[in-house]
């Protein structure tokens, strides 16, 4: 329940309503327990009527108007309760979606690397539907059945400690059974909420990547693997509900046995004469609002166990460490005071790794002077695209310093770091919404002037222009109605629109065809004067007019050059130029695996 209590106390402007969820739980209390007092002594006056002779009528009708009023009032603010729970409960619901996705931005990209993007959404709609259901009947039922609980057990007292006394040892045994029970009820849980996970995370890639399961015929083997992982729940609920409920019912054929006591003492009691029939019906009311709360309880628990089990995965997700100086907590609300040097960018004895024991980057030494154009080749996964990550901060250095414009990458800022930095990724990586909206992703205020500049400077005016509603067009999910280069060209025409002083061009051109290609590369060119550009290129046409390459190889810097000096070097440059000339396959397979064509 500690968790449950911290989830309620980070909402601090819900106190309001928790207040008159409470006030209203306890004015519905008050009206229930009032009830059975006037049926006792309408009780008394109809058996004084029909054996004594005494009493009125009218004090009947009396009775029974002061019964109504204690109805109808528990009917008003038992839903006035109700009203506020279901407020809170959804409030509590935002509150929560907004802290959990704030502190997803804030989290570093390494935590994503292990993370499915499925099981991320399942888990936090399991969680926050478990706790806010549990709040919400929590809300609605609890404090009146806590009140109404204690009220009856001073009553009970009065009347008759044996009564008290047998409530006082049947309440916490019965709760304590339950508790017991759930312990070995979460394990089976937590088993069934890794499979939803697997499954809900399988799901959002498979729906992501339907082109490609669909080009591989694997529409079956998705499903019954999706399938398959339901269907492992149902054999775990089997287990999970036969032992929940096998557990149930001895702790309710047990509670029966204790309210038999409870009636067979009234009804004994009254039979001797120590009570009125009237005190009687009154015990009797009594006796069954007290077993109403502990007949529930196993719903009770159960909610909670559920609600505690999504608590922690909450938490768990909260407790994981921020990304250094993420812009959501480290706003940066004035230009930063750069500093005017050169080199702009510098690696001094850079060394970086995904896991401790494996190296991708192996002491790096590199200065990019202002305005340089920098072209990294290399085999596949041989760090290229790496040194970018570490560039813009998605990544800390294992060992060794990063600068811009002179200062450690880990002191500057993220948000003022990553201003600086325009960059056009290998996958287009659109957003749903409009071509506009895409386009002024990293620069929302941009007029239809600029917009239309960069879109042109870009090559992707003229298709634009041929889109139903033009810059206002829809293009589905990650751009799914656009064609690849199409796609490519929004996000060229996006980093044009940004116009940061350090552009990353990271396999930017790599979707079009040669004749956009070509165009494209033409805004890029004009992007690029008086800039500083780290470029990673499938195609050795692209960075043929760079200022130096450099060579990755193991993780390391084999050679840095012009391409004139590295075409007669014997490194990997010239082999590349060499095996793209070549026509044996040999040859092509080689070319291949540094992931560049011609």
């Amino acid at each position: 329940m500690k968790s449950i209590i911290r989830i309620m106390a980070t909402a601090k402007e819900l106190w309001p309503l928790y207040f008159g969820i409470v006030v209203a739980a306890i004015i519905t209390s008050v009206t229930a327990l009032l009830s059975p007092f006037v049926i006792a002594e309408a009780t008394d006056v109809v058996v004084s009527i029909t054996t004594k002779g005494e009493g009125e009528v009218s004090t009947l009708l009396w009775l029974a108007i002061a019964l109504l009023g204690l109805m109808l009032a528990n009917s008003l603010i038992s839903n006035i309760g109700g009203y506020l729970g279901d407020v809170m409960s959804v409030r509590l619901r935002v509150i929560l979606s907004q802290r959990y996705f704030h502190k997803l931005l804030r989290l570093p990209q390494r935590y994503y690397d292990s993370e499915l993007t499925g099981t991320l959404i399942s888990r936090l709609n399991r969680s926050l539907t478990s706790i806010t259901d549990f709040l919400q009947m929590f809300a609605n039922g609890f404090f009146t059945t806590l009140i109404t609980v204690v009220a009856v057990l001073v009553i009970a007292g009065i009347q008759s400690p044996w009564l008290a006394l047998m409530l006082l040892i049947i309440y916490p045994t019965f709760v304590g059974l339950t508790a017991l029970t759930s312990k070995k009820w979460q394990r089976w849980e937590g088993k069934k909420n890794h499979l939803y996970d697997s499954a809900g995370g399988r799901f959002a890639e498979v729906i992501g990547q339907m082109r490609v399961v669909k080009s591989f015929v694997t529409e079956r083997a998705e499903l019954d693997d999706f399938t398959g992982k339901f269907h492992d729940t149902i054999g775990l609920t089997r287990e999970q509900s036969r032992f929940w409920h096998a557990m149930d019912i001895a702790r309710r054929g047990a509670l029966d046995v204790v309210f038999f006591g409870f009636y067979a003492l009234i009804f004994v009691q009254t039979a001797r004469g120590d009570y009125s029939i009237g005190t009687m019906v009154l015990l009797i009311q009594l006796v069954n609002m007290a077993k109403q709360p502990v007949s529930s309880m196993s719903y009770l628990v159960d909610s909670t166990q559920r609600a505690i089990t999504g608590s922690h995965e909450y938490f768990k997700v909260m407790a994981e460490l921020d990304e250094p100086n993420n812009p959501l907590e480290v706003h940066t609300t004035a230009e930063v005071d750069w500093v005017d040097s050169d080199p702009v960018i510098s690696f001094e004895d850079v060394s970086f790794g995904y896991d401790e024991d494996a190296l991708v980057l192996q002491e790096v030494d590199l200065a990019i002077r202002r305005g340089e154009r920098i072209a990294f080749v290399g085999e596949s996964g041989g760090g290229k695209t790496t040194l970018v990550n570490l560039l813009m901060k998605l990544y800390a250095p294992t060992s060794g310093t990063i600068r811009v414009h002179g200062q450690s990458v880990t002191e500057v800022p993220t948000e003022a770091l990553r201003r600086e930095i325009g960059v056009v990724f290998q996958d287009a990586s659109l957003f749903s919404g409009s071509v506009r909206g895409n386009l002024s992703y990293g620069r929302p205020h941009a007029t239809d002037e600029e917009l239309t500049d960069a879109a042109r400077r870009a090559n992707a005016l003229p298709f634009i222009k041929k889109l139903p509603a033009g810059f206002d067009t829809e293009i589905g999910e990650r751009g799914i109605k656009l064609s690849g280069g199409q796609k490519q060209r929004i996000s060229v025409a996006r980093a044009l629109l940004k116009d940061a002083p350090i552009l990353v061009l990271d396999e930017a051109t790599s979707a079009l065809d040669t004749k956009s290609e070509r165009l494209v590369q033409a805004g890029l060119e004009e992007l690029m004067q008086g800039r500083t550009t780290l470029i990673i290129a499938h195609r050795l046409s692209t960075i043929s007019t760079v200022d130096r390459i450099v060579t990755l190889r193991d993780g390391r810097i084999d050679e840095i050059g012009t391409p004139g000096e590295l075409a007669l070097s014997g490194g990997i440059y010239a082999e590349l130029l060499a095996l793209q000339g070549s026509t044996s396959k040999a040859d092509r397979a080689r070319l291949l695996s540094f992931e560049i064509t011609s």
